[in-house]
Parts: C-alpha cells; sequence; structure tokens
C-alpha cells in the first residue's frame, strides 16, 4: 500500500529548522497567516506539510526588528516522502543504486529509525525547496491582501511571491558544527592533499562538488606541463621558437585530460546517484511572461509566448548588439597595440632601465581593460538574454552561457591569435601572455574573495554588537546566525567559477608552448583559487540550495570546444617553427598541406575518441540497469 504523508503525524518536537523565509517588512497579516496555512496544511488539503514558526519567541514580537522572518523544517517522514517523490537514489544493502521508496526503506544501507543521517543536510534542504516550489495556487484568484498579484490554477505561490516582492528571499541555514568540521578538512590547514569532495556533496550538493571535483582535477592535470614547462623555460628561455615537443605535447594533454575527467566524473556521480537519477520536470522560470493559456503538453494554465518573437528578438537584437560588442573589443586591441608601438619606440629611443619597465605597461593596462569590458558585457548579456524571454531556467543558462563565453573567447585570446598568426613574434606573444593571465587571476582573487571577505567579516561585527544590545529573551546564537546570514551575499551559481577555469584552460593549452611558465602560474593560482572559494562558499556567502548534477553540464562542451581549438592552434604553431619550416625549405605549399591534413586528423580522432567513450559507458550503464531492473535507468542524465 503507497504510504502518504496527510496519513501520517508531524512531529513538531523534532523540528529543526533547515530553511528561511524572509518576508517584506509591510507584509499584511492575512498574507501572512494564509501562507503559514498553506505551508503547514496537508497536502491532501493543497500544502506542503511542513513545520513552520517565526524566528523570534511569543516574548519579542513587540520588541524586537526582524519579525517578518520565519524558520522552515519537516518531520523525518516528510524529508523521506519527499526523496520519494523526487526519485532520490541512494545505495542498497546490495550495494546496488536505487531511486528510494519509503515502502522498501530497510532495503537501503544505512537506513535506521533512529538514524537521522541518511539523508543528508543539503538532500534535506532541497526536499523543502522542492516542496514550498511546489506549491500551488488552486481556487485563489489572487494571494490575500494583494490584489495585484494574480493566481491562477496550478501556479506556483512562491514564484509569484518573489517575482511580487512579498517574499524577500528564502534561502538554507548553515549547520555550523559541520561547517566547521567539512572547514578543518577542507581549508583552514594548509596541506597539499586532495579535498574532501564526498563531504563537499554532503554539505553543498552535487553541483557545487562537482566544480570543486573539476577543479581539483585540473589543477592536478596541469602539474605535468608545469614540471616540463619549468626546466623547458630555463633552458631555452631565449629561443623563441624551440617550442616544436611543447607543442606537441599540449595535442595531446588538451585531449586526453577531458577524456579522463567524464569518466571520473561518472564514477563520482554514480556513487552519488545523480548519474542515474530520473529527471525533475522543468518548470517556467520566474522571469517568463505570457499570455495566460493551456499549455498544451502537462494542460495546465501557465503564461505562453510565441516562440517567432523570441527568436526575432534574438537574431535582430541580441545578435548584432553581440556583434557590435565583438567589433568594439577588437578596436580596444588595436589601440593595445599602438600602445605598444609606443613603448617599443620610447624603449629603443633610450634604452633606459625605467622605460624597460614601461614596456610591460600596455599589457598590463590592457589585462586590466579586458576584466572591466568582460564584467560589463556579462550584465548587458545577463539583462538581453532575460528580456528575450525564454521558458526554462536550462534555456535561458545556455544563451547566457554562449553570448558570454564567445565575447570573453575574443576578448581575451584575440590579441594572441593576431600576434602569433599576423605579426609572428613570439617574444610579444610570450610577454602578452604572461601578463594576461597573471593580471587576470591576480584580479579575480581580489575581486571574488578578498573584498567579499572583508566586508563580511565588517558586517559581521555590527550584527554582533546588534544582537549583544538585544535585553530580550531571545536565542541569541540562532538570531545572529539568521541575521548574518540573511545580509550575506548570494551565491550566484558555477557560472564564474567555471568561467574562470575555461579561461585559465585557453591561456595554458593554446599558447604556452611559448611561455611554458603558464601552467606552473595556473597551479598556483589555483592552489589558492580552492582555499579562497572554500572560504566564499563557507563563510562569504549564503549557503545555497543543492542542486542534483550529473556532469559539469554545458561547460563540459566549452572545454571540448576550446580543446578543439587547442589542436588547431598548436598544429598551426608547430608548422609555423623553424625547424619545421627547415624541413621544407623549398616548397611551403607542401607544408601548408601536411599542417591542415595533422589538423583534421587530430580533429576527428579527438572527436571519434569522445564518441566511443561515451558509447561504451552508456552500453555499461543499461547493461546495469538490465542486471538490476532498476526503474530509474529510464531517465537516465547522461554525461555529455
Amino acid at each position: 500500500m503507497k504510504v502518504t504523508s496527510s496519513a501520517l503525524d508531524t512531529c513538531e518536537s523534532s523540528f529543526t529548522p533547515l530553511v528561511v523565509l524572509e518576508l517584506a517588512q509591510d507584509v499584511k497579516e492575512e498574507t501572512k497567516e494564509w501562507l503559514k496555512n498553506r505551508i503547514i496544511s496537508k497536502k491532501e488539503d493543497g500544502g506542503a506539510q511542513l513545520l513552520f514558526r517565526p524566528l523570534l519567541n511569543k516574548y519579542e514580537k513587540e520588541t524586537l526588528e526582524n519579525q517578518n522572518l520565519y524558520l522552515v523544517g519537516a518531520s523525518k517522514i516528510t524529508l523521506l516522502l519527499g526523496a520519494e517523490a523526487m526519485g532520490l537514489v541512494k545505495e542498497c544493502n546490495d550495494n546496488t543504486m536505487r531511486a528510494f521508496t519509503y515502502g522498501t526503506r530497510y532495503n537501503f544501507k544505512d537506513f535506521d529509525d533512529d538514524n537521522d543521517d541518511f539523508l543528508t543536510m543539503a538532500e534535506c534542504q532541497f526536499i523543502i525547496k522542492h516542496e514550498l516550489e511546489n506549491l500551488r495556487a488552486r481556487d485563489e484568484k489572487m494571494i490575500p491582501g494583494y490584489p495585484q498579484a494574480k493566481l491562477y490554477p496550478g501556479k506556483s505561490l512562491l514564484r509569484r511571491l518573489l517575482t511580487s516582492g512579498i517574499v524577500i528571499q528564502v534561502f538554507p541555514l548553515h549547520d555550523n558544527e559541520a561547517l566547521k568540521k567539512l572547514e578543518d578538512t577542507w581549508y583552514t590547514r594548509f596541506t597539499l592533499k586532495y579535498q574532501p569532495i564526498d563531504h563537499i556533496r554532503g554539505y553543498f550538493g552535487e553541483t557545487i562538488a562537482l566544480y570543486f571535483g573539476f577543479l581539483e582535477y585540473f589543477t592536478v592535470a596541469l602539474i605535468p606541463m608545469a614540471v616540463i614547462g619549468l626546466p623547458y623555460y630555463l633552458f631555452v628561455w631565449e629561443d623563441y621558437d624551440k617550442y616544436v615537443i611543447f607543442a606537441s605535447f599540449n595535442l595531446i594533454w588538451s585531449t586526453v585530460i577531458l577524456e579522463v575527467w567524464k569518466r571520473g566524473c561518472a564514477n563520482m556521480t554514480y556513487r552519488w546517484g545523480t548519474l542515474v537519477m530520473k529527471r525533475q520536470f522543468e518548470e517556467p522560470r520566474p522571469g517568463f511572461h505570457g499570455v495566460l493559456g493551456i499549455n498544451p503538453v502537462t494542460g495546465r494554465k501557465e503564461p505562453l509566448y510565441p516562440s517567432y518573437k523570441r527568436q526575432l528578438r534574438i537574431y535582430l537584437v541580441s545578435l548584432p548588439f553581440v556583434c557590435l560588442c565583438l567589433y568594439f573589443s577588437l578596436y580596444v586591441m588595436m589601440i593595445y597595440f599602438d600602445m605598444e608601438a609606443w613603448a617599443l619606440s620610447l624603449h629603443e629611443n633610450s634604452g633606459s632601465e625605467w622605460t624597460s619597465v614601461l614596456l610591460y605597461v600596455p599589457s598590463i593596462i590592457y589585462a586590466i581593460v579586458i576584466e572591466i569590458m568582460n564584467r560589463l558585457y556579462r550584465y548587458a548579456a545577463e539583462f538581453l538574454t532575460s528580456w528575450e524571454n525564454h521558458r526554462l531556467e536550462s534555456a535561458y543558462q545556455n544563451h547566457l552561457i554562449l553570448k558570454v563565453l564567445v565575447f570573453n573567447f575574443l576578448n581575451c585570446f584575440a590579441s594572441l591569435f593576431y600576434i602569433a598568426f599576423v605579426l609572428r613574434d613570439m617574444k610579444l606573444l610570450r610577454q602578452s601572455l604572461a601578463t594576461l593571465l597573471i593580471t587576470s587571476q591576480i584580479l579575480n582573487q581580489i575581486m571574488e574573495s578578498l573584498l567579499p571577505y572583508w566586508l563580511q567579516r565588517k558586517h559581521h561585527v555590527q550584527v554582533k554588537r546588534k544582537v549583544q544590545a538585544l535585553k530580550a529573551d531571545i536565542d541569541a546564537t540562532l538570531y545572529e546566525q539568521v541575521v548574518l546570514e540573511k545580509e550575506m551575499g548570494t551565491y550566484l551559481g558555477t557560472f564564474d567559477d567555471y568561467l574562470e577555469l575555461f579561461l585559465q584552460f585557453g591561456y595554458v593549452s593554446l599558447f604556452s608552448c611559448v611561455y611554458p611558465l603558464a601552467a606552473a602560474f595556473a597551479v598556483l593560482n589555483n592552489f589558492t583559487e580552492v582555499n579562497s572559494d572554500a572560504l566564499k562558499m563557507c563563510r562569504v556567502l549564503k549557503r545555497p540550495f543543492s542542486e542534483p548534477s550529473a556532469n559539469i553540464g554545458v561547460w563540459q562542451l566549452a572545454f571540448e570546444t576550446m580543446s578543439v581549438i587547442s589542436v588547431v592552434t598548436n598544429c598551426a604553431l608547430i608548422g609555423m617553427s623553424p625547424q619545421v619550416n627547415a624541413l621544407f625549405p623549398e616548397s611551403k605549399l607542401d607544408l601548408v598541406l601536411i599542417v591542415v591534413a595533422v589538423e583534421i586528423a587530430s580533429t576527428l580522432l579527438h572527436i571519434i575518441v569522445t564518441r566511443l567513450r561515451t558509447s561504451v559507458q552508456m552500453a555499461a550503464i543499461l547493461g546495469s540497469a538490465t542486471r538490476y531492473k532498476n526503474p530509474s535507468f529510464s531517465a537516465v542524465n547522461w554525461p555529455q
């Protein structure tokens, strides 16, 4: 018999706050009462059957601020049934991975009625978020007290409350004890060791764990290149043309590391249960708008927006704007080359020490301008992508990533391609690559970690003073934690983190053959990046909701595309080298044809290896599905 949460009692005595819901200061009492009833009501009555209470107790209502902060939790039975509804995959006693069901709960490893750790805290918070987002309007035509906030049957109440400004934010609470343990094994002690990826996954979820896993893997993969590059750099420092061996190594390295990562990623996500987790139906994103109609797939009422209008916006507005930005980027690049020519001319005329230092100034200025342009363009790209009115969050993210990657690629690498293949100045290429790489890494560390951390520490001191000044009888520790965390910055996802690694991968794989120290600097940066990103996640930003992931998503395709470009670029650099040119002293046409043939063969080999690996992995997973007769394998999120 199927068990439902409405048939089971909820034990409020075991209420552990997991999620905070903040309302606007001027929210009407009838709205608060309506929202509370919908959250705590039984499922059969259209509620979420969660636990809900104000942050402050009955003695503090009239004396303390922040009365619109509410704590949300859930009973153990609600969480387990939520895990079943979401198709969370867990390990069984026979070591197979299967979708969790409440009726067969004792067949799963580590499950016990007295064990509260069967579901990780990240999973519990994700389930609560899912339940809140699935609170839907029934007969209501509007949000009580707000006639302008219209509702229709099937509309997500939480999304309407957020877009109407009634709910300010919803965020998961940190578990201070678990966080301290995680910090002790992660970043507080600077030692050369692997990250506790499984613990990161248990606390922050799979998406963030995969990012840190990829960051660690990429850093380790850079070490062989750094070890080879260091002596290569020292012994052939002044001979800029002896890069054929290193470029050949780049050809193999940039292809192999991504294939090895995909295998390791699949192993991790299979062990976590997300590789075989069934897909969740994707709801329209909060910013999507249109004329209310019937969705032909779901049969529910929701806003509908014609596809042709979206396409017109993309091709008539977004595409011309992106092209204009690309042109402006190239224009700035030409100004940079004029500055380089001026600095070189000044140095040749004077020959003094300070003018030799001045040779690096144009590159440093250009690197700073690139970072500023990248950030300004990011805001414009987000506005345009939102204006295009994509229905699904995945479509929004894909279009945003495409816009940002195209511009960042041209903005960061166009000057290097111009120097390498138009000017053919390997000395200037080495200088520009070194300056761009090192400057961008320093700026990213300052903007993404040091500055936010300093601001957060300053705010933390102010909150402590405020709490100590309170004379009421409150749970000061919990109050301080909630007030502090609600003012923290919101983690906006792994987009910027992957983008930084993507550009670093480009700098290393495309032209590091002429500057072998690029990989060494990247390794040093990534060692500090692991610690600064960990600090940012634990102490600077709000704890994000867990998001199940089977892989790194569209970023895998982005890195593979960069890998293909790297193969072509390194083949071209090898073809330009004096050593290879000396083999064809009379016929340059033969050299060009051979280089093109090698490029095509290398690219085809890269594609074939990728497809073969994917086919083998799919066959293995399907074999597992047949062997264990696991219905959850019917909707696998295949690694790309």
